[in-house]
């Protein structure tokens, strides 16, 4: 299978440029992304309507190019009307080709379609993933405006195997990842 632009540019220059501005001795430690989640969690919206699931497993679906896994609860709580098995959302897991087209597709395509747009946050957690929430999922222009009554967002983690928060930053920085100026 042919490679994305992205896995051509990381492979080409981005992977010796970053091994030279992080000062690692080895090729193989420089960090790569290794999986995207998509996660959608309905909440309340899922229990009242039965149908939502459905809608978000299809919107998932064309936003990824993969089927969507739904997620369902793993123990019930009586203050929030859940019970144990309930579904309350749905979720995909991207890894290799599918990965790096949805990254092009997220850094180039729908995040400059966000209104007001002004950067991401930088939000690492201490193993080098990073989380970003989307508000409406219609930033993708796979997704019709008619494709569902409530428009809902949306939570992408992109997991890398940097080891710090700063080898993550500088990996998606290189892929153009458009984050705020602190």
């Amino acid at each position: 299978m042919k490679k994305t632009r992205l896995q051509e540019q990381y492979d080409s220059k981005m992977r010796s440029e970053l091994q030279k501005q992080l000062g690692l001795k080895n090729i193989m430690e420089v960090p790569r992304v290794t999986h995207i989640v998509l996660n959608v969690g309905a909440g309340k919206e899922i229990i009242s309507d039965s149908k939502i699931g459905k809608t978000i497993a299809n919107v998932l679906g064309r936003i990824s190019g993969q089927r969507a896994v739904m997620t369902k609860a793993r123990k019930s709580i009586a203050g929030f009307k859940i019970r144990e098995g309930m579904t309350l959302g749905a979720k995909v897991t991207l890894h290799g080709h599918a990965m790096y087209e949805f990254l092009d597709r997220l850094i180039n395509v729908a995040l400059p379609t966000v209104r007001d747009f002004q950067g991401v946050k930088a939000n690492f957690d201490k193993f080098g993933n990073y989380n970003l929430g989307i508000k409406e999922w219609i930033i993708f222009p796979e997704v019709d405006y008619d494709v569902a009554d409530k428009v809902l967002g949306l939570n992408v983690t992109i997991g890398t195997s940097a080891k710090k928060g700063e080898h993550a930053y500088e990996l998606l920085k290189g892929f153009g990842m458009p984050f705020r100026k602190a």
